[in-house]
């Protein structure tokens, strides 16, 4: 039977090098590919299924940041699937992110210059915006609607008999610092992506420990500095041109500058062939490459309060019981 893996945000950037590279290890594989726009998830789906006719790829539309198109496309989903057993959790946003070149500028000349660019520590700043269900945007994209999605698939993932797989797009952005509980949106703060990342890791450890006695495993990595569209929307493309003599030096001593999404893709491809089981909730896989472009994945303990993601997770329930009852008064007005 072919195993089924489910991908958001699969038509560019990391998630198209992921597709790419399990279909090159795997071509047996059934790929479902969940995107926004349809038509460039068509034109991903012929590249791949040209590249590999022995694999099967199919679409479901589904926009993270709209919780009615995720519970539509989940909904398909389960049409076509008896079972998932991978789920990569992929799609992401940073909107807006403003550069504090102040601190850039600072920071290329400082002895902490390679953990600022691993880290993107105090550089950038984000102008969030409402999405049309009442969230914060990048708390939705990032983190609430791909929570949606788990709920709404469950019936799909868990099965005790044959462990299935979440994985989460992270990053080494993910900080304590920016995370709240009396805030979990960041509807206050400068640095709501930050926040939606360790929100997402205190997700994931709460996952692991509602879910793994039900077969259920939950996983997260950081693909590193990788030149997609969100980073080009940090610094134009000629910049990071620019920039690039620099970075491939910094990656002689630091191992988090994967620059391609082919590279960025490493830990995302390695956990596909772990068994979960054997896996920490509380570390972060991070993908890797040194200064001669081999890649590796490291792991890295996360700077999580078990307590805390407990809470948190059951906050996320109970906002999900609101956000139920408001689309059923508004699908069923009286």
């Amino acid at each position: 039977m072919r195993k089924v893996v489910l991908i958001t945000g699969a038509s560019s950037g990391i998630g198209l090098a992921l597709c790419s590279r399990l279909l090159a290890k795997d071509d047996e594989l059934h790929l479902c590919l969940a995107c926004r726009n349809l038509s460039k998830a068509g034109a991903v789906r012929d590249a791949l299924l040209a590249s590999h006719p022995s694999a099967q790829v199919s679409i479901v539309q589904m926009d993270v940041s709209s919780l009615r198109s995720v519970v539509q496309g989940a909904k398909e989903v389960k049409q076509k699937f008896q079972r998932l057993d991978y789920l990569y959790l992929n799609a992401g946003i940073m909107p807006n992110p403003q550069l504090n070149f102040k601190a850039f500028f600072l920071g290329i000349f400082s002895r902490n210059v390679v953990h600022m660019f691993s880290t993107a520590e105090g550089l950038l700043t984000q102008n969030d915006k409402v999405t049309a269900d009442g969230f914060q945007e990048v708390f939705e994209t990032n983190l609430f609607g791909h929570f949606i999605l788990i709920r709404e698939l469950e019936p799909l993932l868990c099965h005790s008999d044959s462990p299935s797989q979440l994985i989460w797009t992270s990053s080494r952005n993910a900080k304590k610092s920016n995370f709240s509980l009396e805030d979990i949106q960041h509807s206050k703060g400068p640095e709501p992506y930050s926040s939606s990342k360790y929100a997402t890791d205190l997700l994931n450890v709460a996952l692991n420990r509602n879910f793994n006695q039900k077969g259920l495993y939950s996983s997260v990595i950081c693909p590193g500095v990788v030149l997609t569209n969100l980073t080009y929307g940090i610094l134009p493309p000629f910049v990071w041109t620019l920039l690039l003599p620099l970075l491939w030096l910094i990656r002689f001593f630091a191992n988090a500058f994967t620059l391609t999404p082919y590279n960025g893709a490493e830990a995302l491809v390695w956990l596909f062939h772990q068994k979960p089981e054997s896996l920490n909730p509380l570390t972060k896989y991070l993908s890797s490459t040194t200064g001669f472009g081999t890649n590796y994945v490291k792991d890295q303990k996360m700077d999580i309060d078990e307590d805390t993601a407990e809470k948190f997770y059951q906050t996320l329930l109970e906002l999900e019981k609101r956000v139920r009852i408001t689309m059923e008064k508004s699908d069923h007005p009286s």
